[in-house]
């Protein structure tokens, strides 16, 4: 299993980016996918996770309406869509997965998780 995160950088507050984690070794159609991502000092915290088996999604309030997540099963790709990027979202974005099912209330828990891909640097200022 190999997680391959990219598309970080800088934006000024207010604007976008979409990462994207390129999966290997395992196919998307299962288990649990998630982003996640840690600001200097402070824990890992979950952002955007998607349980395949029925394609819930699950959002973490400080992102909702703001970010979207999305899994292309054919190119085993997994796209998180930031909007309206706030200086607060600065950070290492990482995708991680699990073979397993989780329940709704684990899937943004870093514990949750057993592969990790590298981070990817989001950085927001002006």
């Amino acid at each position: 299993v190999q997680l391959q995160a990219s598309g970080g950088g800088w934006v000024q507050p207010g604007g976008s980016l979409r990462l994207s984690c390129a999966a290997s070794g395992f196919t998307l159609d299962y288990g649990t996918i998630a982003w996640f991502r840690q600001a200097p000092g402070k824990e890992r915290e979950g952002v955007s996770g998607t349980r395949r088996a029925d394609r819930k999604l699950v959002y973490a309030n400080s992102v909702k309406g703001r970010f979207t997540i999305s899994v292309d099963t054919a190119k085993n790709m997994v796209y998180l869509q930031m909007s309206a990027l706030k200086p607060e979202d600065t950070a290492v974005y990482y995708c991680a997965t699990t073979s397993r099912n989780m329940i709704f209330s684990a899937i943004l828990q870093p514990d949750s998780y057993e592969s990790w891909g590298q981070g990817t640097q989001v950085t927001v200022s002006s």
